[in-house]
Parts: structure tokens; C-alpha cells; sequence
């Protein structure tokens, strides 16, 4: 059996409270003698554009349209009132609470500029009831009216209040959405330069086997053949992310984590480089995501650096350990600084920086720097939360 929630009960005791406030309302105009059908017309059109649910509103019946539709025609019905000289034609709450429904959610719901307008017009129509009865502008019919100003500017207010938290709520995810996508596009930058670059020194490389070693061509060849199936793997996740703006989008972001580490070191090696990956037993793969997808990021950055900075490096080491609470990621090779990339392939020098900012905002250190006798080594470490 499905209980219903709280929500739901208040709801249906206002649709409830509504719906009995109008039928008091045609019960007040047949004891005054007058025919109910234009009281029951304001109440209808009113009802229908408070009470019509969302999911069913065609979408022909904007907001802008249900909240001056039935003001329009309480406005109609009282000048008529006023132009045959009828007296003493009353109105009861459920007009007045179905007028304060349509003005919260004209203030609130209507774009700009219909939102003005369409309030005016609802609290002119709230205003206007006292003079149906009255006929005059004495005290009473003042004293009324500003009761309906009270009315009016506590409706208002609220419905302004809860539409400049959606606005703000809309802008805060917006640029929540923005930050994500410029991440999303560095990471882009990074997988694709990492095999981009690869791609480029064993090209090198197999313009020098051809006409040395022809026979060894087949695993240069399908080194280069599978960096570049993943750059473009890498760039077709990346846009469909991109493309996708729903919550789901951040689940497909093309970041790595501990396994990876081992098919990217895997991936790094060549006939003329031995790439080497020691994992201490200790490192197991239930760390935070977030630490593993910066460690992934510190590796693919630095083997990258390798392959710009150190093409003469013939080992390059990769080790993870987790010394008591913290990971350690070290990658260290033994190049002498010998590359013969062109000078626009060794690109910009925001790679570690860009690293540097990462590791620091998840509490850990990154530290790059020529190894004793030679070589680079860049080691990061991570809290892991772990005693």
C-alpha cells in the first residue's frame, strides 16, 4: 500500500480548502438573489489555472496566460457589475485566495517583463472585489483595500523571494556545470597530448627502422596505431560528455584511476624505453576516486614530460606505495634531457603546475626535480584517510 507523503496532504488539503471556499462563494451570490453563472465563470477559469495539473497543461496555457485569463475576467465581471448598476453583489474568500494563488504564481513563474504585467493585473482584479459590494469609495471600501494591499505585498514578496532563489540556485548550477566542462576539457587536453605525443616519437622512431631495421616496424606500427585509436576514443568520450548535460554526464568523464595506471605503462613502452611498474602489495584499489584519477593524471603527465623532455631516457619507473595514511606515486627515468621533438611539440609548461594545483586541493604534495647522477623524478603523495 502507498502512504502518502506530507507534501501530498498539504496539497490536498489546499486544493480541498479551495475548492470549499468557492462553493461559499456561490452560496453567497444566491442568497443575495443575483444569478450564480458569472460568479461561477470567474470561479471556473480561476480554479482551472490554479488547480490544472502540470503534467497535463497543454503548452499552449503558459503561466502568463493562467494568471491573466482569470483576472481578466474577475475584472470583466465587476466593471459589468458596476456599468448594470447591480448592488450589493458580494465575493467571498474563494475568489480572493484563487486571485492570491494566480499573483504568486505570476511574480513567481512568468518571464520577465509578463511577470509585471501579469501581477497588476491579478492584484487590480484582488483590489477591485470591495467595489461589487459597496459601489462607492467610502472607508470601508479603503479599509478593504488595504487589507488586499497587505495581501497583495506578502504574496508578492514570497513568490520574489523563492524566484531569486531559483535564480540563484540556476546560476550556482550553471557555473557548476561551466567548471566541470573546462576540467573535462583540460582533461581532454592531457589524454590526447599524452598519446598525441607518443604517436609523434614512434613515428620517429619508425622513420629510422625503415631503413635500418625494416623488421622491426610491426611493433612501432602497432604502437602507433593504438595511441591513436585511444586519442580518438579520449576525444569521443569527452565530446559526448560535453554534449550531455544531464547528472549522468560526470559518471562517463574520461578519467583514470589505479588499473589504468598499469595499462598506461604498458601503454608507454618501446623498443628503445623500458617502462616498469612496482606496486607495493599495500595499495589496494578501494581508494577514494578522486585520489585515484590524480594519481592516474600524475603518471600520464610525467610519462608524457618523459616523451618531450627525456626521449633518450631508456627506463622510466612507476612506483605506488602507501607508506602508513598516504599514497605515494613516483615516477622517475634515467634521460639525460636528449629529445628531438620540434619545438612546438613540447608544449606549453602548464602540465605540472596544473598537476601541482590537483594535488594540492585533495591535502597532498607534488615535488619534481633531477634525480642524483641523472634523470627526472616527479613524486606525489595523497592522503587516503586510512591509519
Amino acid at each position: 500500500m502507498r502512504s502518502t507523503s506530507p507534501r501530498g496532504c498539504v496539497r490536498g488539503f489546499g486544493v480541498g480548502f479551495l475548492v470549499a471556499a468557492s462553493a461559499y462563494d456561490l452560496l453567497i451570490a444566491g442568497g443575495f438573489g443575483h444569478a450564480p453563472w458569472p460568479p461561477a465563470a470567474v470561479l471556473l477559469a480561476g480554479l482551472a489555472a490554479v488547480l490544472w495539473p502540470a503534467g497535463r497543461r497543454p503548452r499552449w496555457l503558459t503561466p502568463q496566460l493562467r494568471t491573466a485569463v482569470p483576472a481578466a475576467v474577475s475584472v470583466l465581471f465587476t466593471t459589468g457589475v458596476l456599468l448594470a448598476g447591480y448592488t450589493k453583489v458580494p465575493s467571498g474568500p474563494g475568489e480572493v485566495l484563487i486571485l492570491l494563488s494566480l499573483l504568486f504564481v505570476a511574480v513567481r513563474h512568468c518571464p520577465w517583463p509578463w511577470a509585471l504585467l501579469c501581477g497588476v493585473l491579478d492584484a487590480v482584479a484582488l483590489l477591485l472585489l470591495p467595489v461589487r459590494y459597496f459601489r462607492s469609495l467610502d472607508e470601508e471600501v479603503l479599509a478593504f483595500s488595504v487589507v488586499g494591499l497587505v495581501l497583495v505585498g506578502i504574496t508578492a514578496g514570497l513568490a520574489g523571494y523563492l524566484r531569486s532563489l531559483d535564480y540563484r540556485r540556476t546560476v550556482a548550477v550553471g557555473e557548476t556545470r561551466r567548471a566541470e566542462r573546462v576540467a573535462i576539457a583540460a582533461d581532454l587536453h592531457d589524454f590526447v597530448a599524452h598519446h598525441v605525443t607518443g604517436i609523434l616519437v614512434q613515428t620517429q622512431m619508425a622513420r629510422m627502422m625503415a631503413a635500418r631495421q625494416p623488421q622491426d616496424l610491426d611493433p612501432v606500427l602497432a604502437g602507433i596505431e593504438r595511441a591513436a585509436t585511444e586519442a580518438l576514443a579520449s576525444m569521443r568520450r569527452t565530446v559526448g560528455v560535453l554534449r550531455d548535460t544531464g547528472p549522468e554526464a560526470a559518471d562517463r568523464r574520461p578519467v583514470g584511476d589505479l588499473a589504468g595506471i598499469t595499462d598506461l605503462v604498458e601503454g608507454f613502452a618501446s623498443p628503445g624505453q623500458k617502462a616498469v611498474l612496482h606496486r607495493d602489495p599495500a595499495v589496494c584499489d578501494d581508494l577514494p576516486h578522486e585520489v585515484q584519477a590524480a594519481a592516474f593524471r600524475v603518471v600520464q603527465e610525467a610519462l608524457t614530460n618523459v616523451r618531450r623532455h627525456a626521449a633518450d631516457a631508456t627506463e622510466v619507473t612507476v612506483r605506488l606505495a602507501c607508506p602508513g595514511d598516504r599514497l605515494e606515486v613516483t615516477v622517475a627515468d634515467d634521460g639525460r634531457g636528449g629529445t628531438q621533438l620540434p619545438e612546438a611539440a613540447h608544449g606549453g609548461g602548464f602540465g605540472l603546475v596544473g598537476l601541482r594545483e590537483r594535488v594540492t586541493a585533495l591535502g597532498g604534495t607534488l615535488h619534481a626535480g633531477p634525480r642524483a647522477g641523472a634523470g627526472w623524478q616527479v613524486t606525489a603523495t595523497f592522503p587516503v584517510g586510512r591509519a
